[in-house]
């Protein structure tokens, strides 16, 4: 099993549903930002937040695990080894982009 790099690439606000249920002066999530790399294989890296975890653990576990050809129906992602995915926040949405990596997993990460 090989680690996947979870890169977080966009913090998103939808200011058209924020304003309508969201909590007054909602903004972009508080745990993640822009630029922070992580590395995963079957477990949740440290300081992750749990409900990102739970949207993308499925496609980390593929990445892992060797998963190399197009994502789906050729349809989604045109890389090889990459997921482009996001948390499942409807409100503010975090984008984050998934490669899979040559760095062997163990136990003892």
């Amino acid at each position: 099993m090989k680690k996947v790099k979870i890169t977080i690439l966009k913090t998103t606000l939808q200011d058209d549903l924020a304003k309508e249920y969201g909590i007054e002066g909602l903004s972009t999530c508080p745990l993640m930002s822009e630029g922070e790399i992580y590395y995963a294989d079957y477990a949740k890296p440290e300081g992750f937040c749990d409900e990102a975890w739970k949207a993308i653990y499925q496609y980390v576990f593929a990445l892992a695990h060797g998963v190399s050809e197009i994502w789906y129906y050729s349809d989604w992602i045109k890389t090889h080894g990459v997921a482009i995915v996001s948390c499942n926040d409807g409100l503010r949405p975090v984008i984050m982009k998934l490669e899979a990596t040559d760095i062997e997993a163990s136990p003892e990460d």
